[in-house]
């Protein structure tokens, strides 16, 4: 029997190609050690074993855990600087002076009242638990001294009032820290013991709901008692503490002694700020930022002996060996000139410069004068675009096809025939000609007591001021009503008074480029070619580099220079001193954006230009900013005031300051006090953001031909009409067109649009510019009138303990 054999069509399958596939093992046997190219040219990882994967991840957890506890016990030791306490009574029954008794035990440690600003101040030193507090004290009253003391303080304690909690001006304060950013906190209520035995267990429970609202999962701890306050002392010490990002990346400085060394003129002079370093380490090449006086350079940094040592030093008496005496405090001043120590002395080619804005050349944006081929290239160009398409028959000359006209078109002769008619309007007055007698009605008893009270209440009304603020709230409502739009001035024609203003196809895609026309200030201020990098670059040295300088928890006195007699008396007259390091470039100004939203306690309307005051980050400053809404757009519209419930962005010229930052903005009154106006956070850096302010002009339709309409009262002359054809028209219907031609000579003209026009319905032109906020930026902002219980009542609602 013959055996089966494939036939020519037998399906012949591929083999399979085992060699190309090779396992990691075998790779790596047969390269004998060698790397690839894009191996060679990256960072070397060292492929680590799952086991060693777990060990490396353990280390870095242990070392992050004991850097973070090394701080944490760093904090008011020996080795740290003392531990720095702000108490803020939020109602006015708290008693300060009783609760700082309480804490001033001598059984507990020694207490050393300081001399700075007002008496309620003093340093505890605790040798029995190892730590020291240093208290200082700020009414809810003087918002800048609590906002200012709040950026550097470790702890803030706040004292409660027992029945109420806070009152209005302790709600206005806690409003404006929260906003600014708390740093730990304790919260101590006063007068629990005093109430009888029945009411103290219901009037804890009413305070605690009270509380609860602004302060979720916080206790209260009472502070009537000796014994109390040592609690409050351990829950000082041993709480978590919670950081600013703003002051955790800067060395900053709180002064406990300032003295000043005038200069010949003796306006200005060196400072010599003594004090405990904190945050970073602070190097005497960079900059020094002083709260409310502006930036300034350092000339070396001196290390005396610590004036409030944790276990001060015991000499003997020589006449006396069994007398001893321990020195601290007011005696370590006297040994302070044997034992000081100059740290660093500043180097002239590392030493930050104090330039803030960019000199302008006047020849950089110089441009020649176009040569006649460029400009005959220009006219063919301009001759081209001239040119119109027509439909004609064949055989038409030029001559001819220049007399057709258009589908839609109409004879050029009907506007002055239209110009003859309809020149007066005729308008109906009324005058109602009826008048009423009053009456006068004699009294025989007089109120002379409400009358002397109502003469002093309108002694202290200012009438210029009711009457500016009255046209304030005119023109926000009219802004509200009728967004962007304005009248077309009769006086000056459109085309001079909107010169600077362009039409636009759509506000979201038509292109405009942000380096056009820039005004002048643009060219004082800095730019950089990428924020972002550069910030996280510098942020990075920060973590990263070892800085030379003085260490966090050093007591060390800075010398700086050209420094106004006006930091020194308002340091004298009980102003806080407080210092910040800047970071590279932190002096050097700017365009600042801002995302802030309305206070919800202020109603009165804030315009765009006016003069504020910003608390943005570590700087306090007065500026002068602009409103625009807060999208993701590459241009965004100009708002004229600050509208309530919307997050809204500011922009205004200012240093530079690197986020996270925090924003406050407040607004003097004519009494001299400060309202608080928005809350907010620092947005970017960066000049290029586009605010782009719309004017509307609104026309009115007269004669309504299907799809074509009369529209006049947008313009009142005829050249008007020409210059602004090429901008599209909408009306408040959802209908778009276009100027067809004038009509006459007082501003009619004659308009297609996409549908039938209603005779109800507004024609609208929006045209639109760039703006740019004014340089009013001044460092310098003078101390508030306190605030007043009687003055935010209307204001901050009374907290409901019910």
């Amino acid at each position: 029997m013959a055996a089966h054999r494939s036939g020519p069509l037998k399906q012949q399958n591929k083999a399979h190609k085992g060699g190309r596939h090779r396992g990691r093992g075998s790779a790596q046997r047969d390269g004998k050690g060698r790397l690839a190219v894009k191996i060679l040219s990256k960072k070397v990882r060292k492929e680590l074993s799952r086991v060693d994967q777990r060990h490396r991840a353990s280390q870095l957890r242990k070392q992050k855990k004991e850097a973070v506890l090394a701080k944490k016990r760093q904090l008011g030791t020996k080795d740290g600087h003392p531990h720095h306490v702000l108490v803020v009574p939020l109602h006015h029954r708290v008693s300060l002076p009783e609760a700082f008794r309480l804490l001033q035990d001598n059984n507990t440690g020694t207490v050393h009242p300081c001399k700075w600003g007002s008496s309620h101040s003093f340093m505890l030193l605790c040798p029995r638990l190892k730590h020291r507090w240093f208290f200082t004290s700020a009414k809810p009253g003087d918002l800048h001294t609590v906002l200012d003391m709040a950026k550097v303080a470790d702890s803030i304690l706040f004292l409660l009032d027992s029945l109420e909690g806070w009152d209005s001006t302790g709600e206005y304060c806690l409003s404006c820290l929260f906003a600014q950013g708390l740093p730990t906190y304790t919260l101590a209520v006063q007068g629990v013991s005093n109430l009888p035995p029945k009411k103290q267990i219901d009037t804890r429970k009413k305070l605690s709901k009270a509380v609860e609202k602004r302060f979720p999962d916080d206790k209260l701890l009472l502070l009537d008692t000796q014994q109390e306050a040592g609690m409050l002392l351990r829950q000082l010490a041993n709480q978590k503490q919670r950081h600013l990002a703003f002051r955790d990346r800067r060395a900053y400085l709180f002064a406990h002694a300032a003295d000043f060394v005038p200069s010949e003129n003796n306006l200005v002079g060196t400072l010599k700020i003594s004090g405990y370093v904190r945050g970073q380490t602070l190097n005497v090449n960079s900059l020094l930022h002083i709260i409310g006086h502006g930036d300034f350079q350092m000339k070396q940094i001196d290390a005396p002996m610590d004036p409030f040592p944790l276990n001060p030093r015991v000499i003997k008496s020589q006449k006396d060996p069994g007398m001893t005496m321990e020195v601290c405090a007011t005696d370590a001043i006297v040994d302070m000139e044997e034992d000081l120590k100059v740290l660093m002395k500043v180097d002239p080619d590392k030493q930050e410069s104090l330039q803030s804005e960019v000199i302008p050349d006047p020849m950089e944006g110089e441009q020649t004068w176009p040569t006649e081929e460029e400009l005959n290239e220009a006219n063919d160009l301009l001759k081209e675009n001239s040119k119109t398409v027509k439909k004609v028959p064949k055989g038409t000359s030029s001559y001819q096809a220049e007399w057709i006209l258009d589908d839609d078109g109409e004879t050029s002769g009907e506007g002055d025939e239209y110009d003859t008619e309809h020149e007066d309007f005729m308008e109906e007055e009324s005058q109602d000609e009826s008048s009423e007698e009053e009456e006068e009605e004699e009294c025989e008893t007089m109120t002379i007591g409400e009358s002397v009270r109502d003469d002093l209440y309108d002694e202290k009304v200012d009438e210029e001021a009711e009457e500016q603020m009255l046209e304030k709230y005119k023109q926000e409502r009219l802004e509200e009503m009728f967004p962007d739009e304005v009248d077309t001035p009769r006086d000056v024609a459109a085309r001079i008074r909107f010169q600077k203003y362009r039409g636009l196809k759509s506000f979201r895609t038509s292109p405009w480029d942000p380096k056009e026309n820039l005004p002048q200030d643009y060219a004082r201020i800095f730019q950089f070619q990428n924020f972002t990098n550069t910030r996280k670059r510098i942020f990075k040295e920060i973590e990263e580099k070892d800085m030379e300088g003085a260490e966090v928890g050093w007591y060390v006195t800075l010398h700086v220079s050209e420094v106004p007699v006006t930091v020194v008396e308002c340091f004298k007259q009980g102003a806080p001193l407080i210092a910040f390091s800047l970071l590279p470039h932190e002096q050097k100004m700017s365009v600042l954006n801002m995302v802030v939203r309305r206070h919800p306690g202020n109603t009165e309307p804030v315009k765009a230009k006016e003069e504020l005051i910003f608390h943005c980050g570590f700087r306090r400053f007065r500026a002068s900013p602009l409103f625009s809404q807060h999208t993701a757009a590459d241009k965004h519209k100009f708002q004229r005031f600050l509208t309530a419930d919307v997050a809204m962005v500011v922009t205004v010229y200012a240093p530079i300051t690197f986020l996270p930052a925090s924003v406050l903005l407040f607004k003097q009154n004519s009494n001299g006090m400060h309202s608080l106006i928005a809350t907010g956070h620092l947005f970017s850096v960066d000049p290029d953001r586009m605010i782009i302010k719309r004017v509307v002009l609104s026309g009115h339709p007269f004669k309504i031909f299907t799809k074509m309409a009369v529209v006049r009262y947008m313009f009142f002359n005829r050249e008007d009409v020409l210059w602004f054809k090429p901008v599209e028209l909408r009306t408040k219907w959802g209908r778009r067109g276009h100027i067809k031609e004038p009509l006459g000579t007082h501003g009619h003209m004659k308009c297609t649009f996409d549908g039938k026009l209603k005779s109800q319905d507004t024609v609208l032109m929006n045209l639109y510019k760039r703006v740019f906020p004014k340089w009013t930026y001044d460092p310098y902002v003078p101390e508030p009138v306190p605030w007043v219980k009687s003055e935010i009542t209307s204001a901050m609602p009374e907290v409901d303990m019910e």
